[in-house]
């Protein structure tokens, strides 16, 4: 979930677990035929049975929060994304041999572009493979601030011609809500942020814990519905939240630095080692543990 605040001086990007287990309210199928009664439910369960419609619906159920605009990015889209900038400067930390996803890359600093990309965020059994989908949802987030940071630094916001080419480049394989349908809407949102400062461009996880009744899934933390209401009344994030927070103002490439490092990271949703979980972050880790856990997630730190 994105949100970007009244003024245009902040925004920021909150992960969901997939494997949350939450409360997830009666949807309509994909077709809009039939509804789905809700329950407790994994949360990506929403988007399989509803498509972005259930998952916009419970999304607002869970947190309190009016989504205004939805967009779906599949993998096709993602490509064309990264190739549109002309490729992102990633850091792998080893080689990568991956036999379940069929993924092979090799180690150091370089540029990635297509296939490349999307394989590098998906990779799981392999990088990052002691943390699971956790740790993958924050090496995403340090790719995406890779990616934030190339748009930024090449103007591209700025320059209202450029915009609309990388817009029209990305957006071929994007789902939308109608609001966002039209290019000169999303251009408009763009460069209404392009004064918006790096620093001020935050990614952080919900807070969460194991859930009690099955190690590998994910319940959110009391502290999450204060993070919703920040939200809510458009307030700043507070330390308790961002402490952790990946930022593309604090590298040139995907790696992990002292603020990328992983917020929430430990062996629950979709890691098969439940007894190695470790508890999710707070203001007070040490660098050094926050440098273990972001080589845990598969970052170079």
């Amino acid at each position: 979930m994105a949100h970007v605040n009244a003024t245009r001086t902040a925004a920021y990007g909150v992960s969901i677990p997939r494997d949350s287990m939450v409360q997830r309210p009666d949807c309509l199928s994909k077709d809009g035929k039939t509804t789905i009664p809700g329950g407790l439910s994994m949360f990506n369960e929403a988007y399989a049975i509803g498509g972005a419609g259930c998952t916009e619906r419970t999304v607002e159920q869970l947190t309190g929060i009016r989504i205004d605009h939805f967009v779906v990015v599949d993998f096709n889209g993602f490509k064309h994304m990264v190739d549109a900038l002309g490729g992102v400067e990633v850091c792998v930390p080893k080689p990568v041999h991956d036999t379940v996803g069929h993924i092979n890359l090799k180690a150091g600093t370089y540029t990635v572009t297509g296939q490349q990309a999307l394989d590098y965020v998906r990779v799981r059994h392999d990088l990052g493979a002691p943390t699971g989908d956790i740790g993958r949802m924050k090496r995403q987030q340090t790719f995406i601030s890779a990616m934030i940071k190339k748009v930024v630094s090449a103007g591209t916001l700025a320059n209202p011609v450029r915009l609309l080419k990388f817009l029209d480049a990305a957006t071929n394989s994007l789902t939308t809500d109608p609001g966002f349908a039209n290019l000169k809407q999303l251009a408009s949102l763009g460069s209404s942020l392009k004064s918006i400062g790096l620093d001020h461009v935050k990614f952080i996880t919900v807070p969460w814990e194991p859930w009690v009744q099955d190690p590998n899934r994910v319940a959110w933390k009391p502290e999450a519905s204060g993070l919703w209401r920040l939200i809510r009344r458009d307030r700043q994030l507070t330390p308790e939240y961002d402490s952790d927070a990946v930022t593309p103002g604090s590298g040139s490439s995907a790696s992990a630095g002292a603020s990328t490092s992983a917020s929430a990271i430990g062996s629950p949703s979709g890691t098969s080692s439940p007894g190695t979980q470790t508890p999710s972050s707070t203001p007070t880790k040490t660098e050094e543990q926050k440098k273990a856990d972001a080589e845990a997630a598969g970052l170079c730190t």
